[in-house]
């Protein structure tokens, strides 16, 4: 099953708010991304289903090892096209905003060879 735009941007969240906070609800993906909750529990229902999340009885959500790989992909995509932006004179928040539409845009081949480009210039 692949993921959908939609499902890398809950997936990364999730990722995110793991690594800030330790422990992520579906209350807390829907503040982060500033969805309603019923938009994120029928997303949270989609990709548990899909083996790319678990959900505990306490609500606890974790990614699965599919889950961390899409997020993992998705939100360095996120920090170096981020990055080069801003090096090139994008404003900060202009940067992530379009980061955060090109991440899902941009083939593997394209951005791995964006990567290796910029890696010694960032």
């Amino acid at each position: 099953m692949s993921v959908h735009e939609s499902g890398e941007m809950y997936l990364e969240a999730i990722h995110v708010l793991t690594k800030k906070n330790g422990h992520v609800r579906s209350i807390d993906v829907s503040e982060y991304l500033g969805y309603s909750k019923p938009s994120v529990s029928r997303a949270m229902g989609i990709l548990r289903s899909g083996g790319y999340i678990t959900v505990e009885k306490d609500g606890s959500i974790s990614l699965t090892e599919a889950g961390q790989e899409i997020a993992e992909k998705i939100y360095a995509r996120h920090t170096l096209l981020t990055k080069l932006l801003i090096r090139i004179g994008v404003s900060e928040e202009t940067a992530a905003e379009d980061a955060c539409k090109l991440e899902h845009a941009i083939s593997d081949e394209s951005f791995e060879a964006l990567k290796r480009y910029v890696s010694d210039k960032l």
